[in-house]
């Protein structure tokens, strides 16, 4: 059974105010759960059914609360629990290294305000292997549970640099880095041989890239519709996709 002080530090993690005042975040289900315990991130507590604690290789570092799938499922956010719940503690702060774009590709996201394409973010530069998720002031907290499960394990991977202000970021990047964005108006990017360096800003699907950053872009990409094709936009996560796999097509 839980206690009653660790029930209500579960349940406080579920506000941001208080994700930050601890440094700690959650991890919910299974797999997102497995995926940790074999990352290098630090878990303050598991709570797990007998069930799942059964399937693990090996015991568990973290102190271990056995629950049942009610009081998971009353304690995290899912809509059902049968397995595990983790407080971790978030990973530290460090900084963004200014030559990294020169060499590799990063993907900056510009006020992307929903957890759930965040976190589809988040694990697209993972399947890619990019270095890192730079976000600007006003995206959606990465260490929301929504954004933490949509993530697939990419937490536990890939960095992230939160809070950057992009339109002072960009101009301290070495000379030459292309600094790349979505626009309607841009090249073809199917027309385009690009190599996986620089920076691929995207921005929210309402309001596109703000216009301090979209001042920065040294190329503007546009992916064309195809035959027939009548939508009136692509969901940012998949743009990101559709476009960060340009960048590799000829790598």
């Amino acid at each position: 059974m839980v206690s009653k002080a660790l029930a209500k530090y579960v349940r406080s993690l579920h506000q941001r105010k208080y994700r930050q005042r601890h440094a700690a975040f959650l991890v919910e289900g299974a797999k997102s759960v497995l995926e940790l315990l074999t990352s290098s991130l630090e878990v303050e507590h598991l709570l797990a059914t007998p069930a799942f604690v059964a399937q693990l290789p090996a015991p568990p570092a973290a102190p271990l609360h056995l629950a049942t799938d009610e009081e998971l499922t009353q304690l995290g956010t899912l809509q059902t629990n049968a397995a595990a719940l983790a407080v971790v503690r978030r990973p530290p702060e460090v900084a963004l290294p200014p030559q990294l774009p020169a060499t590799r590709l990063v993907l900056a996201l510009d006020h992307v305000a929903d957890p759930g394409n965040l976190g589809t973010l988040w694990r697209l530069a993972d399947w890619y292997g990019l270095p890192g998720l730079v976000l600007s002031e006003n995206c959606a907290d990465p260490f929301t549970p929504k954004a933490v499960a949509a993530s697939m394990g990419a937490f536990g991977r890939v960095p992230v640099w939160a809070d950057v202000d992009l339109p002072a970021w960009l101009p301290t990047l070495p000379e030459g880095v292309g600094i790349y964005g979505a626009d309607l108006a841009g090249d073809n990017v199917h027309k385009l041989h690009l190599q996986p360096a620089g920076v691929l800003i995207m921005g929210s699907e309402s309001h596109g890239l703000s216009p301090d950053v979209a001042a920065r872009l040294t190329r503007r990409l546009h992916i064309p519709h195809g035959p027939g094709g009548r939508a009136e936009s692509l969901n940012v996560a998949v743009s990101a996709a559709i476009l960060v796999d340009n960048f590799f097509r000829n790598a």
